[in-house]
């Protein structure tokens, strides 16, 4: 079924620019014909604008994009990405895991981790975080696979061990980074779990404050808590 629709093009949206596609995509594709470079390119940039309204959509992309170029890292990664926000666990592991081998990286570990949770297998998420040299991760991965290996010991039943997963000295309400806001979220939604609930709030009301996006639901959980 899936071989067959990706015969057919998707219609791509009429602002669909292949000048969008940011330069290390680009590059990647360069080593295609241009018109086919081009041609998978703007599908992978409807993918990526589609990713988070219509996850099926862009999954329908980066399909047809490897159909044309399944060769190309950056054209699995989409696909394993998109597949992970539409829920399709064990397309979006073997994706990433394929750009794990092509790549020798280990940028999405995190994602994988938490589709073998999505699986039903914790234990495999645990098991992926205790492999990875953190060291080797960008700032922003290590928080993701704290939080996924935390979500695994709750799965588990351990809810004091997933509080104490997520402690750190980048768990400080003093400093405000780019993953501070996930990271209190993550922490007070176990200490919550765990029945900690005056905890629990302050924690939520922390990442209320580092939320300047206004993302998360954090003050709505921390009234509920504190009303109930």
């Amino acid at each position: 079924m899936v071989a067959r629709e990706l015969l057919e093009a998707p219609e791509l949206p009429e602002d669909i620019d292949f000048a969008d596609l940011d330069f290390e995509a680009r590059r990647e594709l360069r080593s295609l014909p241009k018109d086919l470079a081009e041609r998978v390119g703007r599908h992978l940039v409807a993918a990526g604008s589609l990713v988070d309204e219509d996850p099926e959509a862009a999954l329908t992309h980066a399909r047809y994009a490897k159909s044309k170029a399944s060769r190309i890292p950056v054209v699995r990664e989409a696909v394993g990405l998109a597949a992970y926000h539409a829920g399709n666990w064990s397309e979006a592991l073997s994706e990433l895991r394929a750009v794990r081998r092509m790549t020798r990286t280990d940028a999405h570990v995190a994602v994988i981790a938490d589709a073998e949770r999505a699986l039903g297998r914790p234990e495999r998420a645990l098991d992926i975080a205790k492999e990875t040299d953190l060291k080797t991760l960008p700032k922003e991965v290590q928080v993701e696979l704290r939080i996924v290996a935390a979500g695994a010991r709750r799965d588990l039943g351990q809810l004091d061990a997933a509080v104490v997963a997520l402690q750190g000295d980048d768990l400080d309400p003093k400093r405000s980074e780019p993953w501070s806001a996930r990271l209190f979220y993550a922490y007070a939604d176990n200490l919550a779990a765990a029945g900690r609930t005056d905890e629990a709030v302050r924690w939520f009301l922390h990442a209320a404050d580092a939320d300047l996006e206004e993302e998360t639901d954090a003050a709505e959980r921390a009234g509920e808590l504190a009303g109930g």
